[in-house]
């Protein structure tokens, strides 16, 4: 009897339940990963599962990344109920001495060279910066930019994970 239950209720999720059956997915593994913050220490992406995440792949070097920074600090500022998250695929020491030209309050991790993959993993198969990723409270990914993000563009992709 308990199996036939079991089954029957698994059966209505597969058929009907779409929401609830979205609801089990698990997290992208990229929540798996830890990167070292400017302070040196490891933060867990797994940290940020349970919030809508907007996941800026950038670089100092990177001339649209720089440009994109202002939108995604005004995102920050306008909704507190959204992390944004810059993931640097550079190092320290250029981080450190761009944040004394350029004012960011949201959180920057460090990924260096192991960024790279990590973007192709997730769809980016060029691996062009500046690449943004958006993931729901659940830690789905919901949609990609590659290139400089549009702030009407971005508006509309946050809309549909908050």
């Amino acid at each position: 009897m308990f199996l036939r239950t079991a089954s029957g209720a698994l059966l209505g999720l597969a058929a009907g339940g779409g929401m609830a059956r979205a609801a089990m997915l698990p997290a992208d593994p990229v929540f798996g990963r830890s990167f070292d913050d400017l302070q040196g220490a490891a933060q867990p992406l797994s940290a940020y599962v349970g919030r809508p995440v907007v996941m800026n792949f950038w670089a100092s070097w990177c001339a649209p990344c720089v440009r994109e920074m202002p939108l995604l600090e005004s995102l920050h500022q306008q909704h507190s109920d959204l992390t944004v998250l810059g993931l640097a695929i550079d190092t320290r020491a250029n981080v450190l001495r761009f944040l004394d030209k350029v004012s960011v309050s949201y959180p920057l991790l460090l990924t260096g060279t192991q960024g790279i993959p990590l973007m192709r993993d997730l769809g980016n198969k060029g691996g062009g910066l500046p690449f943004t990723v958006l993931f729901d409270r659940n830690g789905r990914e919901s949609s990609t930019v590659v290139g400089e993000l549009k702030p009407d563009d971005l508006q509309s992709r946050v809309a549909r994970i908050l």
